[in-house]
């Protein structure tokens, strides 16, 4: 099993579709299709009943290819804000901030989920700090999120 640091998350796991290698500076990894498996894990964050944290905040707006000013002005903030939001990488960010994120992200992958549901889901929101650890498995149909059952509580 990986963990997939490359990220820039800390609870993202490959269970295959990765190769290890040798390199002239020591050991490489190569992942299949990258593009899917950010996709995968970006659908799984934003479906996720909980507050979206400072750098799964990041994670979706690199995927969304927004720079932190653009990103600010459409979530109504201001650049250096959006920022202090991403360097405090555990801290759930503001609700409304994290929700429009949310649809922003479905709306850029074409997702077929409507915003109306996905809301529906986040009003139950645990505002407990949990992390929750996620493993991905490549198919043959791309990347796919596997359940893990247990919460695991975060320790800062």
């Amino acid at each position: 099993m990986h963990r997939y640091i490359e990220s820039g998350l800390d609870n993202i796991y490959l269970e295959n579709g990765y190769r290890i290698h040798r390199t002239p500076y020591g050991e490489g990894i190569s992942i299949q299709n990258t593009e899917g498996l950010n996709r995968a894990i970006g659908r799984w964050l934003v479906s996720l009943p909980k507050p979206l944290t400072g750098a799964e905040l990041r994670f979706l707006r690199l995927e969304i290819e927004a720079t932190q000013k653009d990103l600010a002005g459409i979530l109504g903030t201001t650049e250096q804000t959006l920022r202090l939001w991403e360097k405090n990488r555990k801290k759930p960010m503001p609700g409304p901030a994290d929700r429009l994120l949310r649809a922003l992200y479905l709306e850029f992958t074409g997702k077929d989920e409507s915003v109306r549901k996905m809301l529906e889901r986040l009003a139950t929101f645990n505002e407990t700090d949990r992390q929750i650890e996620a493993r991905f498995r490549e198919t043959g149909r791309g990347w796919k999120q596997r359940s893990v059952p247990a919460l695991r509580a975060h320790h800062a």
